[in-house]
This record gives C-alpha cells, sequence and structure tokens, in this order.
C-alpha cells in the first residue's frame, strides 16, 4: 500500500513531536508505527533504570537514600521517596556545617538516565557561573530513588540557606533523557511545590548546559538578595530573550 504524505510534512524539521507522519490507508506507515514503539520502550527503560554513582565519579559526593527499599517501591510510594531514611538522615547531619550559602542535590526521579547524560556537565557550567559570585557550598549529594522533595529535608540538615535539586524528569516519548532543576530558598520539611522555582528540559536536544546555568545563576541570585524563592521570584531572563523581534513560521514565505 502506497504512503499518502502529508502537506505539513516540511515542519517536521522544527519539532520532534509528532507531525505530519501520513498515512498508509487509514493507519500509520509502519515506520512511523515503529518509531514509536521505540520512543515508548525508551521512555520506560528510562524509568526503571537504576542509577548508577560510577556514572558521576569525578565529582566527590556524598551518597544517600530516600526511604524507599528499591525502585519498584520508589514508583509505588511517591511519599517515601521524599523522606530520607536513617542511616543518610545521620550521615548528612554529620556532614554538616554550621551554615552554607547553598547545596546541591543529584536525585535519580524518574529518568537515572537523564541524570548520567545531563548532571556532570550542567554542573561544571553552573560552576563556571557560580565562580562569578561568593557562595559557601555544601557538600554534593546524590540521592537515589529520591523525588524532588527529598532536597528540603537535605537542604535543612545541611544548614544551606538554599538548595537546588538536579533530577530526572518523568520522560516523555521523545525525551527519556530530560533533566529538570528544583531551586528552594530556605529548604525546610514539608515545603509545598509553590516554594521552589523549576528550570525544566535540561539537555542537549533541549535546553542547553549554559543556558540553563545562565538562569539557575540568575534565580539564585535574586534569591538570595530578596529572600525568596518559588511563586513569588520570577525568572526574568526568559522575558529578556523574549523582548527580541521573531517572526511566525506560518508567515514564512
Amino acid at each position: 500500500m502506497n504512503i499518502i504524505p502529508n502537506p505539513w510534512h516540511a515542519l517536521r524539521r522544527l519539532t520532534q513531536a509528532r507531525i505530519a507522519l501520513g498515512r498508509a490507508g487509514v493507519s500509520l506507515p509502519t515506520s512511523a508505527q515503529l518509531a514509536f514503539q521505540l520512543a515508548h520502550a525508551q521512555a520506560r527503560d528510562a524509568v526503571h533504570m537504576e542509577l548508577d554513582p560510577a556514572a558521576l565519579s569525578g565529582r566527590e559526593f556524598i551518597l544517600a537514600h530516600s526511604a524507599c527499599l528499591d525502585r519498584a517501591g520508589y514508583l509505588q510510594r511517591p511519599d517515601l521517596g521524599r523522606i530520607l531514611d536513617e542511616p543518610s538522615r545521620a550521615l548528612l547531619a554529620n556532614a554538616a556545617a554550621p551554615s552554607c550559602d547553598l547545596a546541591i542535590v543529584i536525585a535519580d526521579g524518574l529518568s537515572a538516565l537523564a541524570i548520567a547524560q545531563n548532571a556532570l556537565p550542567f554542573l561544571d557550567a553552573l560552576d563556571a557561573q557560580l565562580a562569578q559570585e561568593h557562595w559557601t557550598r555544601a557538600p554534593l549529594v546524590v540521592a537515589r530513588q529520591a523525588r524532588v522533595a527529598i532536597g528540603d529535608e537535605i537542604g535543612a540538615l545541611l544548614n544551606a540557606r538554599a538548595v537546588v535539586v538536579l533530577i530526572g524528569e518523568r520522560p516523555g516519548l521523545s525525551s527519556p533523557d530530560s533533566m529538570g532543576l528544583y531551586m528552594t530558598w530556605g529548604p525546610a520539611p514539608g515545603l509545598a511545590d509553590a516554594a521552589r522555582n523549576c528550570i525544566s528540559n535540561v539537555r542537549p536536544a533541549g535546553l542547553g548546559y549554559a543556558q540553563a546555568a545562565c538562569r539557575l545563576h540568575y534565580l539564585l541570585g535574586e534569591a538570595r538578595r530578596r529572600g525568596l524563592s518559588g511563586v513569588q521570584l520570577k525568572d526574568e531572563t526568559a522575558a529578556e530573550a523574549s523582548a527580541a523581534p521573531r517572526t511566525s513560521f506560518l508567515l514564512a514565505p
């Protein structure tokens, strides 16, 4: 059966979304169906993949663990992924300084693949931004079977004024390797999501490391200056970028 092309085919080069796939009769072409099945399998693999700390070699860190015993428990009990187990809590309390400006947590989240591929190059870009100012840092923490909110407890235990959590985001069908950044000023257990700022889709095919580090550096600086984060703190770097004139592809000749 012949494949009937879609007239929007030329727009496919502008997006990873599944558009203009064409059709064979009333069905998708075989190639498009197989590509969808592959993407679905990659997303499932990313969710179930365990984080290998060796993927973060080259950085010194404290290895912590949530209250989830294994990956299956992590997927079934989100609440336990938001808190540390007792040995990790004691380990971090012993490693804490009286106070520091910033704690950084690397958490596997729902895509350990995203962390393995993106965490270290992003940290290199962030270090270059933070070197412009004086930031006292807590020891780097790697948290396994962890959700975003575990950073609040870790930041509090390390007596940090701000915490940043690098975490693997829920995989999409075109992005099994997307990493999110969550920044909180004044971390403490029990904070709501409204207390955090999020920068998402950090990866080479999404938001680049340098741009993501620049945005996070801006948010950290404003959080320290104003003593707040979350819904009260806006990312003005995005507004500056959008000030440049744009043309719609729909109006292109």
